[in-house]
């Protein structure tokens, strides 16, 4: 097949979720297939970095900067967002130059397939038939929209994030109709936008992860020692760690008086730190290596109250042989058993029960951690997953032809 795939936001350096994902199938797509990346990156961001990672792929990167949340010009996109159709998120994602790119390529011919990586590269496609399009949909959009409602406690900002996730559903399902195949990351996520866009050609490729690179490595477990990693700079990960600090580990230390949480991930907020700090929790910020702060875990905590798609973290704990505790949403579509896989609370007091439960009994959470390994192991490498995807892809290629 020859690929054009094209993501908004940059590749580079793999340090989210939704990059870890991106990067990983293109990397082994590339090896299969004649791969071109139409990609953007910031200003701190070097583009030949990723070339050098992906040497397989042909990479194209254009110079764009998202608006910052609190900028003038995140203030303009916003006002001019309301007179748009498309959601602010979207209309902030759009990018001339990257537009012109996509459509300079498919003019030129020899392309049979092009893939929008997350719903943001959508705005910059323009409606055709040929070559087909399968929209990659790292998450359900307008549910994370919804969600963020859910729990905002202020009433004028319910109203304004209730109006952003209709906005969301609507140019959602529409981009799902339009795609000759949308791909959702879990059986969940397939649902969801299948209700969304009634018609719509939706199916599900889960999740994978490294698992030569995140592996037991034999490092001791710091007994008491609860870590989350995660952006910090993504919204649900720092509600999810803010709610715990409050909620949960007040209940955890009266059980457990020698517990310990570590955050890591990149640009924690003021407000976080001043929190973790009046609570004891030591915020590591940007790392190089999330793995020796996995490994000194003793329970690994994923504490979301909001979300969409399927958290990498999971799986890279798993992989990692590391016992789990999660809400119903931080594991929402892993192909995961709970009480198998990891440990499911949703509530501060059963979640810090079965945080406590697990510090108190070694043998279960290895247990635990060896049933998470041997999982990811069989079904869920990054070479198997890009086997399905590839599989899809290629049946879209088949009813075009």
């Amino acid at each position: 097949m020859r690929l054009i795939w094209v993501k908004v936001g940059g590749l580079w350096p793999v340090n989210t979720g939704g990059r870890i994902r991106s990067f990983h199938m293109l990397r082994e797509l590339s090896r299969r297939h004649a791969v071109t990346l139409l990609t953007t990156h910031g200003p701190s961001e070097d583009p030949r970095l990723l070339a050098a990672a992906l040497p397989e792929c042909e990479v194209v990167s254009i110079p764009w900067a998202l608006a910052k949340r609190g900028s003038a010009r995140f203030a303009l996109a916003l006002v001019r967002s309301w007179l748009s159709s498309l959601p602010v998120d979207l209309y902030k994602a759009r990018v001339p130059a990257l537009r012109r790119e996509v459509e300079r390529r498919l003019a030129c011919g020899g392309v049979d397939l092009v893939v929008a990586d997350f719903l943001l590269a959508a705005p910059n496609l323009a409606c055709t038939a040929a070559p087909p399009t399968v929209l990659f949909a790292h998450n359900v959009e307008h549910v994370i929209w919804q969600r963020l409602g859910e729990v905002e406690r202020r009433a004028w900002r319910r109203i304004l994030l209730s109006l952003e996730s209709r906005k969301m559903r609507r140019y959602e399902a529409r981009a799902c109709a339009q795609a000759r195949l949308t791909i959702a990351v879990s059986d969940a996520d397939r649902e969801l936008l299948a209700a969304a866009a009634p018609g719509a050609s939706v199916r599900a490729v889960p999740t994978g992860v490294d698992i030569d690179y995140f592996a037991p490595d034999g490092v001791a477990e710091v007994p008491g020692r609860l870590v989350f990693t995660g952006s910090m700079d993504w919204y649900p990960n720092e509600d999810g760690i803010a709610h715990f600090i409050e909620a949960v580990l007040p209940r955890v230390r009266r059980e457990v008086p020698a517990a310990t949480l570590t955050v890591v991930g990149r640009n924690p907020s003021d407000r976080l730190r001043d929190a973790a700090a009046a609570a004891g929790v030591r915020v590591t910020g940007l790392v190089d290596d999330v793995r020796p702060h996995m490994a000194e875990a003793a329970v690994y905590v994923v504490p979301l109250r909001i979300g969409g798609g399927t958290r990498l973290k999971i799986f890279e704990a798993l992989s990692m042989a590391k016992a789990v505790v999660s809400t119903a949403v931080g594991a929402e579509g892993l192909p995961v058993a709970p009480g198998r896989h990891f440990l499911q609370a949703d509530e501060p007091a059963a979640f810090a029960e079965a945080v406590t439960s697990l510090l108190r009994d070694s043998a279960r959470r290895r247990a635990i951690g060896a049933a998470g390994r041997r999982l990811v192991e069989e079904r869920y490498s990054w070479s198997k997953v890009v086997d399905e995807f590839e599989k899809q892809c290629g049946e879209v290629l088949r009813h075009a032809s």
